[in-house]
């Protein structure tokens, strides 16, 4: 593997882990209550063990990713819990047509396309710069 590949791994690596560490688990501690009562007006079951798994595998995954350590597992979990995610809280076929539903309807879209780099990721190696154990 070239080194632009190796770079462009730990970038990408760097910024997906980030987004999941940052607007993910970080957010969802500093607003448990609100992501808590988000998640129950959108029918997520077992809501407050859903929250907690989520914070959990959002935080550590997303280290794992950054520094490339059981990044293809800690890929593949985020990769689940953001189908789940998707599935649950940007339900836009459940809403009435408008603005909000076209809103969650880019959201559903947009993290397809986040759950899609982290299944390429979860397929590859890591690449140079990163902790070794795949």
């Amino acid at each position: 593997m070239n080194t632009l590949a190796n770079i462009n791994l730990l970038i990408g690596r760097i910024i997906i882990g980030i987004y999941f560490l940052v607007f993910g688990a970080i957010f969802k501690i500093f607003k448990y209550d609100f992501t808590y009562e988000y998640m129950l007006s959108h029918e997520v079951p077992y809501t407050n063990i859903a929250l907690v798994i989520t914070i959990f595998i959002q935080f550590f995954c997303s280290i794992g990713v950054v520094i490339g350590w059981q990044s293809r597992v800690s890929a593949f979990l985020l990769a689940i819990v953001t189908l789940l995610i998707n599935y649950y809280m940007h339900d836009f076929w459940n809403m009435n047509t408008g603005t909000d539903q076209q809103h969650e309807m880019q959201n559903f879209i947009k993290n397809l396309g986040i759950f899609a780099g982290l299944l390429i990721l979860s397929a590859t190696h890591p690449g140079k710069y990163s902790y070794k154990s795949y």
